[in-house]
């Protein structure tokens, strides 16, 4: 079976493990915590950077951080994980779906106007399996109407919108450090931003807003976010690879557009994109099945897997939770796009380990199934 995803982990990140481990500084503090956070500040170009257990924690400490009224509303994808919503509602905070854009499958933003209320306090973009959305329109809407951008770059990082690093946008970005993330510890994530006041506010959020001269006595109330010691070295010797990282990923959405370009060529799948002034950095290799081959992206998957060939499905769109309906902000509605990359939408492997042959017979493989 051809996985899906792999990491890849040298020495290099053996040998800072094993170091952190033997510095006995194993739990969240120690040198690899600093080391990470300012080199994945630098690489994004922020100034400061606050490392976390996951990139959920981060979206919600980032949220939090921001002191919005309860009640206020976020802008967020429909196609998206669901962390980004979970961001809102554990703040009290009410997530308004926007449907995506059929291009790069990123939030549309002609259609983020349209649910702008009094309420709304914020945008959270999110650049969708490597694309960037389009955030300089983005931020053009936000400055119009006074709204906070949390940039969610989990799945962008090496990405670029017109000469900028995703990660570098908006008051406060976000980015998990998943296993199948460019830059990895396993679990972990981060928060980053140019802000020195909102940069405080969330180093003492993560850590149970601890007040360091009265360290039992809480004015507020915050939470066990902290990132370890041992996932900082893993995350730094990660980060000293991500140069690397990206070519390879680039290189493997080369192929993929080579080797698939007949089937979009005949509008049989919808390929991944990538529009003048980004860079694309492919973190998953997407395709959208046409619905002339009457066949859905579960139902070819498992074609696939009978190949050999492992996959993930696309994100079931957030304004379709089942999950949410018990809320008294929860409506129904069509968002067309979100549900139909959902339908007709999955991914190939697209792991750092995968050699030039693996990425090959996945190719193949797709022809195949839907020759």
């Amino acid at each position: 079976m051809i996985p899906v995803n792999e990491p890849l982990v040298t020495e290099k990140e053996l040998a800072y493990v094993t170091d952190a481990v033997k510095s006995g500084w194993i739990s969240s503090e120690g040198v690899y915590i600093d080391r990470f956070e300012a080199a994945v500040a630098k690489y994004v170009g922020r100034k400061y950077a606050v490392a976390v257990n996951n990139g959920t924690s981060a979206l919600i400490l980032a949220v939090r951080a921001l002191n919005l009224l309860p009640g206020s509303e976020v802008i967020i994808p429909s196609f998206t994980i669901i962390s980004c919503a979970l961001a809102c509602i554990n703040n009290d905070l009410v997530p308004v779906f926007v449907d995506a854009e059929p291009l790069t499958w990123n939030l549309d933003v002609s259609k983020i106007e349209a649910k702008i209320t009094s309420k709304t306090k914020a945008i959270m973009p999110v650049h969708i399996y490597g694309h960037p959305a389009e955030m300089f329109e983005i931020e053009r809407i936000a400055k119009k109407h006074n709204l906070i951008i949390i940039e969610d770059f989990a799945e962008a990082i090496g990405s670029e919108y017109k000469g900028r690093k995703c990660g570098s946008f908006g008051d406060i970005s976000c980015v998990s450090f998943y296993a199948n993330k460019v830059i990895t510890t396993g679990e972990g994530g981060m928060c980053l931003t140019d802000n020195p006041d909102l940069a405080a506010k969330l180093k003492k959020l993560k850590n149970l807003a601890f007040i360091p001269e009265t360290r039992f006595i809480h004015q507020e109330l915050g939470f066990n976010f902290r990132m370890t010691n041992v996932q900082a070295a893993m995350g730094l010797a990660q980060t000293e690879h991500v140069v690397a990282h990206v070519e390879k990923k680039r290189h493997i959405g080369a192929m993929y557009n080579k080797l698939l370009a007949p089937l979009a060529e005949k509008g049989l799948v919808t390929l991944p994109v990538e529009l003048e002034g980004i860079v694309n950095t492919y973190w998953m290799y997407g395709v959208v099945l046409s619905d002339r081959l009457n066949i859905t992206a579960a139902q070819m998957m498992e074609k696939l897997k009978g190949m050999g060939i492992q996959t993930r499905p696309f994100f079931y769109p957030m304004h379709q939770q089942p999950a949410f309906e018990k809320f008294s902000w929860y409506k129904k509605q069509v968002l067309h796009v979100s549900e139909k990359l959902y339908k007709y939408g999955f991914y190939l492997p697209t792991g750092l380990t995968l050699a030039d042959a693996q990425v090959e017979s996945s190719a193949n493989a797709l022809i195949k199934a839907v020759s």
